[in-house]
């Protein structure tokens, strides 16, 4: 009997798209009830009279994105000048409520051959007097965690599009309150989830939604970076804000680096969704122990408690029987790790495991026999995604994190010149941050299941385009006579 090969879901879409038939619930599995007391529950609040859905919904054409940066830390203040970099894309503003921050960043992206952004600081609220500017489309912000759902709210009614960096809340009423304001204002909110635009992630992606894995069963992705001495660095964050965060939640922090792209190949919220978590944790014992060993007694975190455990980990249940595990450690002495690992019916993918140049190893039917892992070098080269293809000589050249920065910043840029529909929106984004908050949830119940909110409020059960986007151009950037040159790369 011949072997009937996997379905490839490139192949389906393009088919159901090609014909404008995406059939609601055709084809895939309804997420079943939890039987009575099995899970604790998470109500779906009902919209607003007049709110939509933003699934689908395109950006309104820029010619020229202008870009208002909330938040000059660490984090925003290289992200603040990968903007200005990217074609078609400038940086109008700036707020940090340390002005010099501010003043500091509009310096450097003088010195890139850009007009000087307007800058903002010195209170908690500056941000606000920036988001009333009417020259600002996108809003970027690298706040401390606490700040981000405020911020990104408040950007959403004063009419701006936002990207919010990791992760966008971190209560449950504050992801749908940031889902139906985004419905509301019509206005996309979505992750800065520069990991889904990894150069391994994305072909792992391709990859599985080209069948090669044949039945995708489960996957594998976390957060493990030893942060410990930047953790007790009296510079690195600003008033210490990540280390306090281990004082007062037990939470699952920051798997969302491992998780999204493991759920992007699972087509969460694009055929399936996350229905359930259950969370466990080792004890907090890292951060004392790198403490006693390492910081003064006169420092102040002697006068800590810390309660976050070492490692968090979360596994999720999908509608359609997969299982997903996401891991959070930044407290133990180990190499970094995303782990970023795939498995299914015909093959599996492991990152940050191999020997070649690319980190990855697989093991996929009928290729490989043996029992033997193999390079993933020749299996990324024919899956990189078209991104990396077009632009991972400029990722390179302008982007940290290996590129996926500039890849991130460059996509979304392009969307907003193109009116294209985002490729992560607000649904992605808010499911992605939910085991933050449902981690201590089933924590505080001894580890009991809890269930994942959908979101997307019944329309999970669409197969639509995500990350698995097709190739398109970034707009022509037309440059006015009085345009200064610039070092920016030409568009592709």
């Amino acid at each position: 009997m011949p072997e009937i090969p996997a379905v490839s879901r490139r192949s389906l879409l393009g088919g159901a798209l090609a014909t404008g038939a995406v059939a609601v619930g055709a084809g895939t599995a309804q997420a079943k009830p939890a039987e009575p007391g099995a899970a604790l529950q998470a109500p779906t609040p009902r919209r607003s009279r007049g709110q939509k859905s933003m699934i689908g919904v395109p950006y309104d054409v820029h010619e020229t994105v202008r870009v208002g940066v909330i938040g000059i830390g660490n984090r925003g203040s290289g992200m603040g000048e990968g903007w200005a970099v990217v074609p078609g894309c400038r940086v109008t503003a700036v707020c940090d409520i340390r002005e010099n921050r501010a003043k500091a960043l509009a310096d450097r992206i003088v010195a890139l051959g850009e007009p000087r952004p307007a800058e903002y600081g010195g209170s908690e609220d500056a941000y606000t007097q920036m988001l009333k500017r009417d020259d600002i489309d996108l809003v970027y912000i690298a706040t401390p965690w606490e700040f981000h759902h405020r911020q990104g709210r408040d950007a959403l009614l004063a009419g701006k599009h936002v990207v919010v960096e990791l992760p966008i809340a971190t209560e449950l009423d504050e992801l749908w309150d940031l889902v139906d304001t985004s419905e509301r204002t019509r206005r996309h909110l979505m992750l800065s989830e520069n990991c889904s635009y990894g150069r391994n992630e994305l072909a792992m992606l391709k990859m599985a939604h080209e069948g090669l894995f044949g039945d995708v069963t489960n996957g594998h992705g976390g957060y493990l970076h030893d942060l410990r001495s930047l953790l007790f660095s009296d510079t690195y964050y600003t008033g210490s804000w990540r280390r306090l965060w281990h004082t007062r939640s037990t939470a699952s922090f920051y798997a969302m680096h491992g998780l999204a792209p493991v759920a992007a190949a699972m087509d969460i919220n694009r055929g399936d969704r996350m229905t359930v978590l259950r969370a466990t944790a080792t004890e907090p014992k890292g951060l004392a122990d790198y403490r006693e060993r390492f910081v003064d007694r006169s420092h102040p975190s002697w006068k800590e408690t810390y309660i976050n455990g070492d490692l968090v980990t979360c596994l999720i249940d999908t509608a359609k029987g997969r299982v997903i595990r996401a891991e959070h450690d930044v407290s133990s002495p180990r190499p970094y790790s995303r782990i970023n690992s795939l498995a299914g019916s015909r093959g599996i993918f492991e990152d940050y495991a191999g020997t070649s140049s690319t980190g990855g190893r697989i093991y996929v039917e009928p290729d490989h026999s043996g029992h033997s892992w193999r390079d993933f070098d020749s299996y990324r080269k024919e899956f990189d995604h078209w991104l990396w293809k077009k632009i991972g000589d400029d990722a390179a050249n302008n982007g940290g994190h290996g590129g996926m920065d500039y890849v991130l910043q460059w996509r979304t840029v392009q969307l907003m010149r193109a009116g294209l529909v985002p490729d992560i929106d607000v649904y992605d984004s808010a499911s992605w941050c939910s085991p933050v908050p449902l981690s201590v949830k089933s924590l505080a119940a001894g580890g009991r299941p809890v269930e994942v909110p959908d979101f997307t409020r019944g329309s999970w059960v669409n197969l639509r385009m995500g990350l698995d986007s097709r190739e398109t151009n970034m707009p022509p950037v037309r440059l006015s006579p009085l345009s200064r040159p610039t070092g920016r790369r030409s568009s592709p």
